[in-house]
Formats: structure tokens, sequence, C-alpha cells
């Protein structure tokens, strides 16, 4: 039967790995009064629509677990129009506090946008560049193909026979044709650089050339890592760092077209897409399964955090332009996830659509301060004041008048010999008299401090000796089998 610890079943303070956090006061946070509170708070709502509806407990293991049902409930029934009034809830049941990944001040930003391309439904001279919808053989572990969405990261393997599983095909293997033909286009672009840059943001709007627009979202991936295209172009002295931004990666690759192969098929990684029913006039749908919202959405670590967190964002960003360092002070809502965000104090901003948007997203690469708000119901100081600790440690007076003494190492209590050491016999050679010689009187001592001498006068107690280890005793042998067994 367990042995149970003396302890009742505690909430524990807020956990969440590869992470520190400072709680903070509503003062303390930097521009937070600056803030559009209203837009934040109609963000917030979009998320809370799925988290009210939540029913029962959830398999939730992330800190903040189902946490966000209390406020989400509350906002569902309170229409606001007023900016101080939203900044008034955010303080009324949120408390901030200061996240980043152990060992760091700051976390970091990038930002992502939905594209604007041509396409067409049909194959063409000038549309020759396919999109395809997940393949059928296409297998992760865990899931199934009739699951609603398949997971950002995992084991990804595509069927050989009945048995047989093997890794995907990467983006060259499908780039050269390996699963052409199977009727999983869903439209054709222009170009492998639109294809691509569509898959980095995770969706694209394609005006057709019949005049109507086709909306597609990220819907499955291949399974293998994402590796920057752009990391790339810097390691090899290509485009400087400081200067690195998505519009200098498509200017690179549209002046050199056979480099730009090269370059993109260093990136195995593929992303396949599914058409949504989408208007022109509606936002891209995120990972949460709401629309975002332009300059309030983020993406986040889903491995970490709960779709719905806000979470308030400081920092200096070239929002303006390419150099401008734009005072960034905003309340962001958690409603996507993407597979190169990792890490407590990571986030992707979303821009909206079109070639500004992505302009803007392009450029951003910069360290900011984040500021989690976390429902009351995890106050983390209010949840470690009730963590039992352990038992004080005795004071300096006491440690120092009855200090623990190991007989075994210490030699003034050496008694494994039966001698302490200065009973000990003479070295050989030295005679008796010898060892009685008193040694001649020295030069008389220094004067001793006043202090020293209270402290050397002060009786302290002989030090208490640890009790002896237990003596390894031989077992006492059988006689009677010995003797039998000699007889033999």
């Amino acid at each position: 039967m367990p042995r149970r610890l003396p302890y009742p079943q505690i909430a524990l303070p807020l956990e969440i790995s590869g992470s520190q956090y400072v709680p903070l006061a509503w003062s303390q946070v930097a521009g937070w009064s600056d803030d559009d509170h209203l837009a934040a708070y109609r963000a917030f709502r979009t998320s809370c629509r799925p988290i009210a509806a939540q029913q029962g407990a959830l398999s939730e293991s992330k800190a903040l677990g189902a946490s966000l049902r209390d406020p989400c409930r509350i906002a569902k029934g309170l229409e606001l129009s007023d900016g101080a009034r939203a900044k008034a809830f955010f303080e009324q049941h949120f408390l901030p506090l200061r996240i980043s990944r152990l060992g760091e001040g700051e976390g970091f930003v990038t930002g992502y946008y939905e594209p604007i391309i041509d396409g067409s439904r049909t194959q063409n001279e000038v549309y020759n560049v396919p999109v395809y919808r997940r393949p059928s053989n296409l297998f992760v572990r865990g899931t199934t193909q009739s699951s609603a969405g398949l997971p950002n990261k995992g084991e990804v393997y595509r069927k050989i026979g009945r048995r047989k599983l093997v890794p995907y095909y990467d983006r060259a293997e499908i780039e050269d044709g390996a699963i052409a033909g199977r009727g999983l286009e869903i439209c054709w672009l222009r170009n492998q650089t639109d294809l691509l840059f569509s898959q980095i943001q995770g969706s694209a709007r394609v005006q057709l050339d019949d005049g109507s627009t086709l909306r597609i979202n990220y819907d499955a991936h291949n399974g293998y890592p994402y590796t920057p295209v752009g990391r790339i172009l810097i390691e090899r002295n290509i485009i400087p760092k400081e200067q690195m931004s998505m519009h200098k990666i498509r200017e690179w690759m549209e002046q050199n077209p056979d480099g730009a192969q090269e370059l993109r098929r260093q990136n195995k990684s593929y992303v396949f897409f599914r058409e949504v029913n989408l208007s022109d006039k509606d936002e891209a749908v995120g990972a949460q399964g709401v629309p975002l919202t332009p300059g309030r959405s983020i993406a986040v670590d889903k491995a970490l955090h709960v779709y719905g967190t806000p979470f308030f964002i400081e920092g200096q960003l070239p929002i303006e332009s390419e150099r401008s360092k734009t005072p960034f002070h905003r309340l962001m809502i958690a409603q996507d996830t993407g597979s190169a965000i990792v890490g407590p104090a990571r986030a992707d901003l979303y821009f909206g659509a079109g070639a500004e948007a992505g302009r803007v997203s392009g450029r951003l690469r910069h360290n900011a301060r984040f500021v989690m708000l976390i429902p009351k119901s995890l106050d983390p100081v209010a949840r470690g004041r009730k963590v039992p600790v352990p038992d004080e440690r005795p004071t300096e007076t006491i440690a120092k008048l009855f200090p623990p003494v190991d007989p075994l190492k210490d030699p003034a209590m050496d008694t494994r010999n039966g001698v302490k050491p200065a009973e000990a016999a003479p070295a050989p050679g030295a005679s008796k008299d010898a060892a009685s010689v008193k040694e001649p009187p020295s030069a008389a001592p220094a004067p001793v401090p006043a202090a020293q001498a209270f402290v050397a006068a002060t009786p302290i107690a002989k030090p208490v000796p640890l009790p002896e280890a237990r003596p390894k005793l031989a077992p006492p042998r059988d006689v009677r089998r010995q003797r039998q067994y000699r007889l033999q």
C-alpha cells in the first residue's frame, strides 16, 4: 500500500515548462493605459465563443487548462462599446505576469499575413504550379484520415501495400511530380515562389482568372521540419541579416530562378491546403477555428499555451518603415499556431491580407517583452502561500553549539582502532623518553581581540557524534551442512 504524504491536496502555482514569470501590478505594465482595449476585448470575445461553449472536464494538460471559461462566459453576455470599460474588464478578471524563457528577459516576435495571389482553376501556360489538398495516403501517427484536423507536428507516413509505412515525400519529390495526376489539385498558381509563401503563411486568397476569389487554408504537412530559407541566405552571405525580409527573399528568387529551386528544396517541409468557404471580406481562420483579427491575433506555441489567452506585447518594432522603431504596446489574443513558433514568449503577429500587410510582417524579427494575462483563479501568489514549506533549519547559534560530527571522518573522535590520536604509539625507532620530552616554550602569544576572546570563552558543548554504521557481520556457517558436504 503506498505511503501517503502528511500534506493535503493543494493547487500548485502556475507552471509553464521552460519559463520564468514575475507577477506585476497593472501600473507596472509599460504602455498598458495607451492601448485600445476595446479592440482587444472584441478579439477576446471572438475566442470566447468556443471556450464558453465547453462542457465538462477537459483533458487539457497545459497550465491555464479550462480557467478561461469563467471570464469568457462573463464576456459572452457583456457587450461593451467603451474602451475604459473594456480596460476595467481585463483588470477585474485577469492578473498580469511578465513571462519569458528561463534565463532570458525578453521574448521574440515575427509577423505573418494572408497573401493575395493570382491563380486559375485549370492548368494552362501561365498557371502551371499545383496547389495540393491532403493526399489520402498521408498518415500521422495517433490520428486517422477522418480527424477534423491533423496536428502541426508529428511523424507523417505514407502507406505502401497494406501495412508498410515509410516517410512521406519531401518537397523535391513532390515538386518533381510524386503525387501529380491523382486529382489532388485545388487550383494552379503562377510560380513556385507564390506557393512557398502561401505555405509559410498557412493561408492565401487566390484571385482566379474568372474574377472570383478562392480561399485556401492549411490542412496538413508532410512531416519534415520547417527550414527557413531566409536563414540559409544569411548563412551563405547572400542577404545581410539586418536586411532580411520576405520582400528580399522574393526579390532574390525572381532574379535567380535556378538558385531559387535549390534554395526551396533545402526546406523539405511541404504544406497541403483545403478550400474554405469564406468571402473576400472575411478574415483567415486560425488554428483555434475562429476568424483572425488583424493587429490583435497572434500565433503561439500550442504545446505551452491555451487559445484565447491575452498577451500584452511591448517593444520597439519597424511598423511604419524598415528602419523605424515604432512604440508597440498592444494586447493580443492567442488564436493560432505555427511549427516555427516555439517557446513561452514567442509570437507571430497577424497583420491581415495583402501586399502592405506582407511588407510589415516580413520585416519583423525583433525582441519584445511579454506580459501574459491569466484568470484570477490561477493567481500564483495565492497558490504559492498554500504550498507546504520544509521544517525550519536550526539557527546559527544552535548549529554552533551542537554541530553534528561523523566519527568516521573526525580524527578527534576516531575510535575505529580503540585509540584516540593523542594516545597513538610513537613512531618506530623513537624511545619512550623521546616521546615524553616536552616542547620548549614558544614566544608569547599575540593579543587576542576582545570579540574573539569572548567567543573563545563561551562554553561550547562537545560535538554529538553520529551513530556508528552497523557492522557487517558474516552470516553464521551451517556446520552440519558443511560437514555433510565434506563427507561426500
